[in-house]
């Protein structure tokens, strides 16, 4: 079997990150959380990361300032890693906005964990 695929999951909300976790590794993704802006960037560098699933309502750092930091990145493995948005205020920003931030896709909450998986499969090969 292939090495299993590493998700970042970036989410505040334990409840949301234990549910899309768990979704994810019934998919045979090993999966990573990070709290707030500044783990992401941490993990981001210690680890290889396959894709992030960002929440823009993050502490720290938000998902919009830490997509633009890892796009700015000088190591292209990490400024090439997939980033899906995640947010319940998706209206809050316009589809230009996600793109010139450099988000991939993006995924509106509730989560429909059916979109979710989906999604990941599309950028996770």
């Amino acid at each position: 079997m292939a090495d299993s695929k590493t998700i970042l999951i970036a989410e505040d909300s334990s409840v949301i990150l234990n549910l899309t976790k768990k979704i994810l590794e019934l998919q045979n993704y090993k999966v990573l959380s990070a709290k707030n802006g500044g783990e992401v960037i941490k993990k981001i560098n210690e680890e290889k990361i396959d894709a992030i699933l960002m929440d823009l309502n993050i502490p720290v750092k938000d998902g919009m300032e830490c997509t633009k930091e890892i796009r700015n990145s000088t190591n292209p493995d990490i400024a090439n890693i997939p980033i899906i948005a995640v947010t319940g205020n998706a209206n809050n920003y316009t589809l230009e906005e996600f793109k010139q931030a450099g988000i991939n896709a993006y995924l509106p909450k509730p989560l429909d964990f059916d979109m979710l998986v989906q999604t990941v499969k599309e950028y996770v090969k």
